[in-house]
């Protein structure tokens, strides 16, 4: 290619540019369309906690990594699966937690001192999957094996065949986020230590816990009580 060529495509070039930036002075803004520098910042008040509780349980809501050994009793369990992934309205089935669809893809496995056991919330019982302490399987840290439980969220892929992989991750990812918090929060009320965890050797761990192909280990959670200062 020639300079006069080159010449010609540049100044051809520069001309679109400058009738570009001519029609966007020219133009007139729409008079609905407020310019960002116009703007101005709104003042947001203070958290109101004193009259709601659920503000209080989120000032509160933190992670722990520290659990005592102490076991938890059945009835904080119940209570615990419950607000996580409970049936809140038996009339439709639905959940204390949001899911796509409805479809309910997200499984709670809970892994005790005594066993690994699946969280059934029709019938509000824990079915045994495993005896055994598998605790220290459920997570690469040294914690969990001292946590009283470990919440294992497994998506169930079969609940969503008809998507694509892409949004299934996403979906269960989401699940487990609702599920998880709502452990939070009830953790908080009750003065338990936990956290969420994603350091999972997941195939190791579906191995043992004799997972389907089209079950995916998502994340796990430690709960328990604090560990006591010496």
């Amino acid at each position: 290619m020639n300079m006069k060529v080159i010449k010609r495509n540049l100044l051809r070039v520069a001309a679109i540019c400058f009738i570009f930036i001519f029609l966007i002075a020219i133009l007139p803004v729409p008079k609905n369309t407020v310019l960002a520098e116009e703007q101005k910042p709104i003042q947001l008040s203070k958290p109101q906690m004193d009259s709601n509780p659920l503000m209080q349980l989120l000032a509160k809501r933190n992670s722990s990594r520290a659990f005592s050994s102490e076991s938890l009793p059945v009835n904080i369990l119940s209570n615990m699966l419950w607000a996580a992934f409970g049936i809140n309205r038996p009339e439709s089935g639905k959940r204390t937690a949001p899911s796509a669809n409805n479809r309910q893809e997200i499984d709670i496995y809970v892994a005790t001192a005594t066993g690994l056991y699946l969280y059934d919330a029709k019938s509000d019982l824990l079915k045994p999957i495993l005896a055994g302490d598998i605790r220290g399987l459920t997570g690469i840290q040294a914690y969990v094996k001292d946590a009283a439980v470990n919440l294992i969220y497994v998506a169930d892929y079969s609940k969503m065949s008809s998507l694509s992989d892409e949004v299934k991750l996403i979906y269960a990812a989401a699940g487990t986020g609702f599920i998880s918090e709502n452990v939070y929060l009830y953790c908080a009320s009750e003065g338990l230590s936990t956290v969420i965890r994603a350091g999972i050797d997941r195939i190791a761990l579906a191995k043992v816990m004799g997972l389907r192909p089209d079950q995916r280990i998502i994340l796990a959670q430690s709960v328990g009580y604090p560990k006591k200062q010496k």
